[in-house]
Parts: structure tokens; C-alpha cells; sequence
């Protein structure tokens, strides 16, 4: 099943404000971007059994803990992200997969890179995979649901505190 040029802008035209708005913080704005039914995935540690094919997460919420994160990082006091960590992501390597009408599965390749401005100052790189569930609607496309796989999830991490 292909699709067409114009469902392909459309597609990357969201993931692109998507990847903006979590850049800039701009939750409340980020948040009207997903669905009821969201789910948010960061994976962990998938070492293990050869044909194991369930994961660990680092976080695994629901549309509520979704909107409980973003309730925290906008009252001023989750410290880790006090003031925002400057950010900024590249997408790459979009593929698109129809699944039924109006649904599509988008893979693409990520790096954040997130200056953390509370701590150390460091720069840090997030370089991983995300698969995005969106479904289009009247008022435009929504996410259902966010996985994330991170390069490096075998390996100790620096404090997630960010929207990735």
C-alpha cells in the first residue's frame, strides 16, 4: 500500500512542528498533538534470549501520566528541567506505513542533542529510533502513540528529563 505525495508532506510537516515544539518546550502546545489513547515509550535494556521480544521501559505512560509529566514540567519545579534544557532534533531516514484508513505507523531515525543547563553543562546526545502512531482526523493529525529506542539503552544513562 503506497501513499501519496501530499500524505507524505503532511506526515513529515507534523513530525517536523511535533520535534519543534518538544525543542522549545512548548508543551501545552505539544500536548494538543496526541490522542486520548496515547502512549509514550521509552525502551530500555533489550538485551536478553535471542527471539525474546519483550522490552524493558524506562517510561511507559498512558495518555494521563502524559499529562501529568507536562503538568510538572510547567509549575517551575521539576528541577531537572529548571530552567528548559536547550535542545534541538534531527529526523531522518521518515518511513511511512499505512495501517487502515486514516492510521499510519512513521519510523524514523533521531538525535537531540540537550544542553543540560541545570547540572553540568554538558551536551548531551540522545541518537535513537522513533515509531509514531498517528491517526488523521478533522483538525489534523494525532498521535496515538510514541516509541522510543534509544541507541544507547544497554548502556548507563544520563538523567531523562526531557520530553524525547
Amino acid at each position: 500500500m503506497t501513499i501519496s505525495y501530499e500524505e507524505r508532506t503532511k506526515i513529515e510537516a507534523f513530525l517536523f512542528l511535533e520535534a519543534r515544539l518538544a525543542d522549545e518546550s512548548q508543551y501545552s502546545a505539544w500536548e494538543e498533538l496526541i490522542d486520548d489513547k496515547m502512549e509514550y515509550v521509552v525502551y530500555g535494556d533489550t538485551r536478553g534470549e535471542p527471539g525474546l521480544t519483550r522490552k524493558a521501559a524506562l517510561i511507559n505512560d498512558h495518555r494521563e501520566r502524559v499529562a501529568t509529566r507536562i503538568r510538572q514540567f510547567k509549575t517551575g519545579r521539576r528541577y531537572a528541567q529548571v530552567p528548559p534544557s536547550p535542545m534541538r532534533r534531527m529526523l531522518s531516514n521518515i518511513e511511512i506505513f499505512p495501517k487502515g484508513e486514516r492510521c499510519y505507523e512513521v519510523a524514523c531515525n533521531f538525535v537531540v542533542y540537550e544542553l543540560q543547563i541545570q547540572t553540568s553543562r554538558e551536551m548531551v546526545t540522545w541518537p535513537g529510533r522513533f515509531v509514531y502512531g498517528l491517526r488523521e482526523t478533522e483538525s489534523g493529525f494525532r498521535m496515538f502513540s510514541k516509541k522510543v529506542e534509544l541507541v544507547n539503552r544497554s548502556e548507563p544513562l544520563p538523567n531523562l528529563s526531557i520530553l524525547i
